[in-house]
């Protein structure tokens, strides 16, 4: 429960004017000292921030840095120049002719075992001659172990087991449904009427 004691039972009369204003609530003593103490603590401190700026520059200027400092932005900085390129053309002319001669120029991986790179448009080549390599249907381990669920919140399963190629991978097993359409052959089957 609330504490009630120090509160009046009737309310005050307004009235009066003694009764409108509340003369014990503000202390004017505690209220000016940290006033004063506030304004006294600005100054000593911007006194003190003027007195290191005047110290620092007095010491400053009694030793100068060795080497100086030149603000002149247009003069070149000491080496080693970072990232900067006098020779830029020339440099961008070996850069490309190297990044060619590793693409289409041979040269050996490791020697010892004798493997060679081969220029990019020969990979490219030997690679559509030999086809890239093949997984079978049943060659990878624990297929059969998994399941596939045929049935979900969303409706059909939409997907065959295997993914949408597994049917013209394995020979088109009975039971297998007829591919689905892609997006660009769908409007030329509504074309035809289908």
């Amino acid at each position: 429960m609330a504490d009630n004691r120090g509160v009046p039972e009737h309310p005050p009369d307004l009235r009066d004017p003694r009764q409108r204003h509340e003369e014990r609530d503000v202390n004017i003593w505690a209220i000016g000292k940290v006033g004063a103490g506030l304004i006294v603590t600005t100054i000593a401190s911007a006194a003190i921030v003027w007195g290191l700026f005047v110290y620092l520059r007095v010491q400053y200027n009694a030793q100068p840095p060795e080497h100086g400092i030149d603000v002149n932005a247009l003069k070149r900085a000491p080496a080693p120049n970072l990232l900067y390129n006098e020779h830029e053309a020339d440099n961008l002319r070996d850069f490309r002719s190297t990044e060619e001669q590793a693409l289409n120029g041979y040269s050996w991986v490791d020697q010892q075992h004798t493997q060679v790179k081969i220029p990019i448009n020969r990979a490219i080549d030997e690679l559509v001659q030999k086809g890239l390599p093949v997984r079978t249907q049943g060659s990878a381990p624990g297929v059969s172990d998994v399941s596939v669920p045929t049935k979900s919140s969303l409706g059909p399963k939409m997907q065959q087991p295997g993914g949408p190629l597994a049917g013209e991978l394995a020979g088109a097993p009975a039971g297998a449904s007829e591919p689905t359409p892609t997006r660009a052959q769908k409007p030329a089957a509504r074309k035809q009427g289908k």
